[in-house]
């Protein structure tokens, strides 16, 4: 259970078109979102940030969803990391892949440009900076957009496993 309650819909009729928002463009109202409602500020301004990431962007989806399996594996989140399981498999990423996150550098299953998402979500999630020899890397697989949606999903999804383990808002079966 969450440390705070899960905001009900029909007990909030106020927050219907927020409600309806969320399903709409998420398909159903997870608890993740229930907890989020408790500020419709943040719920709306959290919806328009990660429909852009996951939605808006040009960066491959495979990409996309292995540094963010990658981050929920680094923060400990089950929440994220399962609820990302299925779209990381409909976007490319093996299921060898998959088993071998935990011990990525020395798994041959990567290429070189997964290597460097790899590499650069460890160092973003764990060190914060990264260094010029790292950018450099990642750089050589991607352009200027695809790096800036790149970082700017490694880090959304450090905000996302940090509120779902700080908030212990847990997986949903």
């Amino acid at each position: 259970m969450a440390r705070v309650a899960y905001i009900e819909e029909q007990d909030h009729p106020d927050l219907a078109p927020l409600v309806a928002r969320i399903k709409a463009e998420r398909g159903k109202l997870l608890d993740l979102y229930k907890v989020l409602l408790h500020s419709p500020a943040v719920m709306e301004g959290w919806l328009g940030l990660f429909t852009a990431i996951r939605q808006k962007t040009k960066l491959a989806g495979r990409y996309r969803e292995l540094a963010i399996l990658r981050v929920a594996v680094l923060n400990g989140a089950d929440y994220e990391y399962q609820a990302h399981l299925p779209f990381a498999l409909k976007e490319g990423a093996t299921q060898e892949q998959i088993d071998a996150l935990k011990s990525w550098q020395v798994s041959p299953a990567f290429d070189a440009p997964e290597r460097a998402v790899l590499a650069y979500t460890d160092t973003m999630t764990k060190q914060v900076q990264v260094p010029d020899e790292l950018f450099a890397e990642v750089r050589k697989h991607f352009d200027t957009q695809d790096l800036v949606e790149l970082t700017a999903t490694i880090a959304g999804y450090n905000l996302v496993s940090r509120f779902l383990e700080a908030m212990q808002v847990h997986h949903q079966s």
